[in-house]
């Protein structure tokens, strides 16, 4: 959902782009939306089904976006960066940045195909590395680890397909042979029992895999409804299971090294990531009151919430809208900016100005900016009517604001 030129969405009663439709009517946007971006939305807003693994992969930043665009358009068909945000629709699994540097240091020890792959003297280099160093955060220390990450990263990666395809096979009968007391138990964040389990699960999607390793050196993290994550540029990442809304800078740039059949860059991936570490909980968002908006409640309204998304950057938010039993409605105060909102459960009316219309499950509607917004839940008392709203707004800064 968006105006990237690849796929704009369209209106499906005139069948105009919204990116001609802005085009046009550039105060849809709002004039700072367009003096910073130009004529189009700078997001793009998904609904993503994962019923496969998706890709293990990475969004380069903006610099190396443009330098990978005019060398290889075809497969980087934009000079832009790709921030996203993941946010659950139902429970959700993925990988998300790299581990606790002893998570994966017990891996490399305790996982024998694993630390064949990477090598036993790049095994033993990153463990002696990391070893008790694991918890300093001095500069020195965080170069050298990040270092020594990079390196038992890179080792893997470089393996060739028939390496990985005969560790593949050991990885795999040892998983299924040692279930519980694989990985000796596995680490904190992820049992021998779950290692072993994805490994089981994910070569039956992509047998024989270079991704059945990477697992080993990322995190493992499981979403509720309503959890979210937010990924940098060069944040490696893959999605594994369940429903998410997803929003992201407009961009199309993804380097790809695992669980695809895709064109991959492994060179490129190796070189750009930030071989940051840390515990999935820190890649985590914390929700908070979304503050522009009044909720009129029912009587069976308890329950109903707006919560605001706001990750770091300046090119998107998303509010979830949530609207419990018949007649509870939210008022969305004026923004300077454009809006797409989208149902993913229940039904309701939704309103701007004097023109209102019905919105249902995987109904979508655009907002132009300054337009006032409501939303009024319709069906049982104890019907959900869930929405999430991406906005793109500029505070001025000018004046403190």
């Amino acid at each position: 959902m968006g105006t990237h030129p690849s796929n704009p969405s369209k209106d499906l009663q005139s069948g105009r782009t919204l990116l001609d439709l802005i085009e046009s009517n550039a105060m849809l946007l709002a004039p700072s939306v367009k003096a910073r971006y130009g004529a189009k939305l700078p997001f793009l807003f998904k609904v993503l089904s994962i019923n496969k693994a998706l890709s293990i992969q990475a969004h380069p930043n903006k610099k190396l976006a443009e330098q990978l665009h005019a060398k290889d358009p075809k497969n980087y068909p934009d000079d832009n960066h790709k921030p996203e945000m993941a946010i659950a629709i139902t429970d959700f699994e993925g990988l998300c940045g790299f581990r606790p540097l002893t998570e994966i240091a017990h891996f490399l020890s305790y996982v024998p195909a694993l630390r064949k792959l990477v090598g036993e003297d790049a095994s033993k280099a990153f463990i002696a590395t990391v070893q008790g160093q694991e918890n300093d955060d001095s500069f020195e220390s965080t170069t050298q680890n990040k270092r020594a990450l990079q390196s038992a990263f890179a080792a893997l990666m470089k393996s060739s397909p028939g390496e990985v395809a005969s560790a593949a096979k050991a990885l795999v009968s040892e998983a299924e042979t040692k279930g519980h007391d694989f990985a000796e138990g596995g680490v904190p964040s992820a049992s021998g029992k779950t290692m072993a389990e994805l490994v089981v699960r994910l070569n039956k999607q992509f047998p024989d895999d270079i991704g059945l390793f990477v697992l080993f050196f990322l995190n493992y993290v499981q979403l509720s409804p309503g959890e979210a994550l937010f990924l940098k540029a060069d944040d490696i990442h893959a999605y594994l299971s369940g429903d998410i809304i997803e929003c992201m800078a407009a961009s199309d740039n993804v380097v790809r090294a695992g669980f695809t059949p895709k064109f991959k860059d492994v060179q490129t991936l190796v070189d750009m990531l930030t071989y940051n570490y840390a515990p999935i909980e820190e890649q985590k968002m914390t929700p908070q009151e979304y503050p522009y908006a009044v909720l009129n409640r029912t009587a069976y309204s308890s329950g109903s919430e707006v919560i605001l998304y706001d990750p770091p950057i300046d090119e998107f938010s998303v509010v979830r809208s949530v609207l419990k039993g018949n007649g509870s409605k939210v008022t969305f105060d004026p923004i300077d900016g454009p809006s797409i909102v989208i149902c993913t459960g229940g039904k309701g009316r939704i309103s701007v100005g004097s023109k209102t219309e019905e919105i249902k499950e995987g109904y979508v509607f655009f907002v132009g900016a300054t337009a006032q917004l409501v939303m009024e839940s319709e069906g049982d008392q104890d019907d959900k009517f869930i929405t999430f709203k991406a906005y793109c707004e500029i505070e001025d800064h000018s004046n403190g604001a």
